[in-house]
C-alpha cells in the first residue's frame, strides 16, 4: 500500500461558483465553521501533507495554515489547472485530488484510491460511484505531470478526457454514492442539513 506520509491532499476552491451567483463556495457558513474547514479536518488525517487551490480570497483561506495555490493559467481555467499546481508542489508521490463543495468525506477515502491505485499498477485512480466518474476525486501519481502539460498545453480543459493518456483505473464507491454529495447551487445550500451531509 501507499503510506499515508506519500500522499498529498490537494483541496479544491478555486472555481467561479457560477452556479452558486458567484458566492466562495468554500467560504460558506457549514456545521458551525466554513465548508472548506469542515472538509480540511476529515481529509487531513488520511494523509501526509494538505494544500489548497484557492484563486479568490486568499488571505482567508490561509488562515487554515495550509499552502494556498492560485491557477498557473488565468481565467479561471478548470480543475485540471488546480491539479498542476498541486503536482508542481507537492514534495510526496502522490496527489489526492477533492472539492471543497463535497461535505462528506469518507474516512478511508484516500485508502480505497490507494489500492485501486496498486492494484491496477496504475498512475490514476478516479472514484466512480456506480452510474459516472467522478473525476474531482482522483488519486495521481507524480509521473502524470509531463501527460498534463501537454494537455493544458494542447487547450484540454475536462479532466475525464485527459485520464486515457495515462495509465488510469476508477474505483467502485458504490457502496457510499454520498460521498458524491455537493454543493453547487443555492437550493443545494438551502437542502445541506446535517442529517444528510455529515457522514
Amino acid at each position: 500500500m501507499i503510506p499515508r506520509e506519500d500522499i498529498t491532499a490537494l483541496v479544491l476552491a478555486g472555481g467561479k461558483s457560477r452556479r452558486m451567483g458567484g458566492r466562495d463556495k468554500g467560504l460558506l457558513p457549514f456545521a458551525g465553521g466554513e465548508l472548506i474547514g469542515h472538509v480540511l479536518a476529515r481529509i487531513a488525517p488520511q494523509v501526509g501533507a494538505v494544500l489548497i487551490s484557492a484563486n479568490r480570497n486568499l488571505e482567508v483561506y490561509e488562515a487554515y495554515g495550509y499552502p494556498v495555490l492560485a491557477d498557473p493559467l488565468e481565467d479561471f481555467q478548470g480543475p485540471l489547472a488546480g491539479f498542476l499546481a498541486g503536482l508542481e508542489r507537492m514534495r510526496t508521490n502522490y496527489l489526492l485530488t477533492l472539492p471543497c463543495d463535497g461535505p462528506n468525506v469518507l474516512p478511508d477515502l484516500a485508502q480505497r484510491l490507494a489500492r485501486g491505485l496498486v492494484e491496477a499498477s496504475a498512475d490514476i485512480a478516479v472514484a466512480y460511484d456506480g452510474r459516472r466518474l467522478q473525476p474531482v476525486y482522483t488519486l495521481l501519481h507524480r509521473r502524470v505531470l509531463p501527460s498534463l502539460h501537454a494537455a493544458l498545453s494542447a487547450g484540454e480543459r475536462k479532466i475525464d478526457r485527459w485520464f486515457p493518456a495515462n495509465a488510469w483505473v476508477k474505483v467502485d464507491f458504490s457502496d457510499a454514492p454520498e460521498q458524491f454529495d455537493n454543493i453547487n447551487t443555492p437550493e443545494d445550500y438551502a437542502s445541506a442539513d446535517a442529517g444528510r451531509l455529515e457522514a
